[in-house]
């Protein structure tokens, strides 16, 4: 199993400094690669007895010529470029195959500063972290977990710095689900998650909660003259900001997809079409603030460790629409999203809307695990 640890570093004016020059290079290097490939690209269709570019050449064609053209590379680890045009070649491998997009020049201030080292250079001793030509870094924990790593990826959110150790390791630091059942959750926008069990939780909402605040910080930016050291500050200020509501919104959707993982060996969930619902205009912002793709990719992952079971609905399954009353099942034609509350003109029982839709998620999710162990009856887990 491979796991990586996101640990804060406590680095000092100089290491910062440092580290800011390895992300910079490595955003160099990238975009170098990029346009070197492009050009290189172009002359193989032209005359395919060209080379076709592929990231070992280029970084061989890289290594050949920085120590004439771009000494300063030399002040940081060789890792810092040369990771970088391997993530370039790995971004051009999967748009290929068409699971990305064509890749994009990184642009400084608007990208997010990082660089990734090998295991061969660097070192983790307790709470602290070898670098090269830095030496050990300050670490705010140790790491968690036990066996071999893999890689760290340095990088920086507004004025933190953080390293991601990748480990490749044998131990599972989630115990088992302790198979309450199998529950569904429908997601909302008032109430983040509603449970098929009646309970619901409200999102977090920071970008709601600070938005004033955000949009003070913003035109304080811009009435900022270019390149002075007031338009760093209010820079930093905003970049801050930005950092806060987005720890905010992660804290608590960890929160939610630990709780349900912990408690139920089966989730039933939708497959919601969240780039298409963001072009809602007037839904927008508050599904964005909610972080529902976030919320998936938690939950499955979590539910993977502790031998727990997703089962993602059809994103065409009516859950809202279905009366989930015991032997009813009647589908309504139209259901507009102002309706809340509705009653079953075939059985007369009074639904909430979001309750109705989960408790439609726990009989698909039933259903499905049902027919796919062969008709069996669940067995809880151990």
């Amino acid at each position: 199993m491979i796991i990586s640890h996101k640990i804060r570093l406590n680095p000092n004016n100089k290491q910062a400094t440092y580290l800011a020059k390895a992300a910079g290079t490595a955003r160099f290097a990238y975009n170098w690669a990029l346009a070197e490939w492009q050009i290189q690209y172009a002359a193989w269709k032209e005359d395919n007895s060209q080379p076709k570019p592929n990231q070992m050449l280029l970084r061989r064609q890289l290594n050949s010529i920085k120590r004439e053209q771009f000494p300063w590379m030399l002040e940081v680890t060789k890792n810092a470029p040369q990771m970088a045009i391997i993530q370039l070649g790995a971004a051009f491998k999967n748009f290929f195959a068409g699971r990305a997009k064509y890749p994009q020049f990184k642009k400084k201030g608007k990208s997010r500063d990082s660089f990734t080292l090998t295991n061969d250079q660097f070192a983790i001793d307790g709470c602290r972290i070898r670098i090269p030509n830095l030496g050990l870094v300050r670490m705010r924990e140790t790491l968690r977990f036990s066996g071999k790593i893999l890689s760290a990826t340095i990088s920086r959110n507004a004025d933190q710095w953080f390293a991601s150790i990748t480990v490749d390791t044998d131990q599972n630091h989630l115990p088992p689900a302790e198979n309450q059942g199998t529950v569904g959750v429908d997601l909302g926008v008032s109430a983040l998650a509603t449970l098929s069990t009646g309970e619901k939780v409200v999102g977090a909402k920071p970008h709601k909660a600070l938005l004033s605040r955000l949009q003070r910080l913003s035109r304080s930016l811009s009435r900022k003259v270019k390149g002075s050291a007031n338009r760093h500050k209010a820079k930093q200020k905003l970049a801050k900001l930005h950092a806060r509501i987005a720890n905010i919104r992660q804290n608590s959707l960890h929160q939610l997809t630990t709780d349900l993982t912990r408690r139920f060996h089966t989730v039933g969930i939708e497959d919601l079409n969240v780039s298409g619902m963001v072009k809602n205009r007037h839904l927008s912002r508050a599904i964005s603030d909610m972080g529902f793709f976030e919320f998936r990719r938690q939950l499955e992952y979590k539910a993977d460790r502790r031998g727990a079971v997703v089962v993602v609905a059809d994103r065409f399954f009516a859950s809202s629409k279905t009366c989930s009353a015991s032997g009813c099942g009647h589908k309504v034609d139209k259901l507009p999203l102002s309706v809340r509350e509705w009653t079953c003109p075939l059985c007369g029982v009074v639904h909430d809307r979001d309750i109705n839709a989960a408790k439609n998620l726990e009989k698909y999710a039933v259903s499905s695990t049902v027919s796919a162990c062969g008709g069996c009856d669940l067995m809880p887990l151990k």
